[in-house]
């Protein structure tokens, strides 16, 4: 039997309800030898007995915290786990398609790269709609002396059909959490990934080292994924979304960014800071009004008005008794650490419960 070279991270995003979906698309899809490692953050019972079923059938081992855990929190006890050269960190809101791992590695041993980027779409149907197809992460410094972040997404919102042909492997400066190969010697030299990024940010944050470093990152056309965002309508995803893509959390992951890379606040950091909460008015706030209102309002204008009016208070007091709770329980206030001494930030990983099956598949 040949070895595994490589070890999936699977790890929550922002949902449970995608669970057995992304579960299954990796096993029908994925040919090549791989471990896997499943990181299980306080999903809900049905989702936990089905993650316990399926590592027992399917031989990967599985952790278990229970309580929510912020993304690097997440992928640092994953990592902690690997043994291959290489770690691919998927998150559980993710489809692939077929030779998606295989054209992952192929690329990381022909180039040598410390990180590749698949094609990542977006939505349903899947494989159709461009969500990152390569990207521009890096620091500049103006006329002025003053550096700045640059940051791009290429091609969102584009159709796959439509310029497939034009997509080839290519050094990248960008990769996303979606899905995001890394050599495991990544880690022997940079350390473990920075906790102190809770929501945002984090993917900016590890290229942007690697860079540093004298790493190569690549984008790998070849290899297709899809995100699939959305929520159900269940106390545990509402609380992890909530959580997750809290004002708080996003505040403190883009000071820790600002900081550590010794940024100003430029337009930048004031735009994000503006739109704080845009996703739980996206996806929570704007159904619920929908409901309450019986799909009577249409006019977005309208719309707007009551959201913000009558939903945004509610909304935010139970933001910030949620983020206030879940830091009094379970979070360390994050350390910010220069550029400079990045390599010595410590992991923050909390302890689990392990189902200790083998993982190669």
């Amino acid at each position: 039997m040949t070895v595994p070279n490589v070890t999936l991270v699977v790890s929550p995003r922002e949902r449970f309800s995608y669970t057995q979906t992304n579960l299954e698309s990796i096993y029908e899809h994925t040919q090549m030898p791989f471990k896997l490692v499943y990181v299980d953050g306080n999903s809900p019972k049905p989702v936990a007995e089905y993650l316990t079923a399926q590592a027992r059938e399917k031989g990967f081992e599985l952790v278990r915290v229970d309580h929510f855990l912020t993304p690097n929190q997440a992928r640092n006890v994953g990592l902690a786990r690997v043994d291959t050269p290489y770690v691919v960190f998927v998150d559980n809101d993710v489809v692939v398609s077929a030779g998606w791992l295989e054209a992952l590695v192929q690329c990381a041993n022909e180039t040598g790269a410390a990180i590749v980027g698949p094609l990542t779409c977006q939505d349903e149907p899947v494989h159709e709609t461009i969500h990152f197809a390569n990207g521009e992460a890096r620091i500049i410094v103006d006329v002025k002396g003053r550096r700045r972040l640059r940051e791009k997404m290429c091609r969102q919102g584009q159709r796959v059909a439509q310029v497939a042909h034009k997509l080839e492997r290519t050094p990248a400066e960008l990769v996303e959490f979606h899905c995001m190969l890394v050599r495991s010697s990544v880690f022997e030299q940079l350390g473990p990934l920075d906790e102190g990024f809770l929501n945002t940010k984090e993917h900016v944050d590890l290229c942007l080292g690697v860079a540093q470093a004298g790493g190569k990152i690549y984008f790998e056309p070849t290899s297709v994924i899809t995100y699939v965002p959305g929520i159900a309508w269940s106390w545990a995803d509402l609380h992890l979304y909530m959580l997750r893509w809290s004002d708080a959390w996003e505040r403190e992951s883009l000071v820790h960014l600002r900081q550590k890379w010794n940024l100003p606040e430029d337009v930048y950091f004031s735009q994000k800071l503006k739109a704080l909460g845009w996703r739980r008015r996206r996806m929570i706030l704007s159904p619920l009004l929908h409901r309450m209102t019986f799909g009577l309002v249409k006019n977005r204008l309208v719309e707007k008005v009551l959201m913000y009016g009558a939903l945004a208070p509610v909304d935010r007091v139970i933001n910030r008794y949620l983020t206030g709770r879940h830091a009094r329980l379970w979070l360390r206030p994050p350390r910010v650490a220069a550029v400079e001494s990045s390599t010595e930030l410590p992991a923050r990983s909390p302890q689990g419960t392990v189902n200790e099956n083998s993982s190669a598949a």
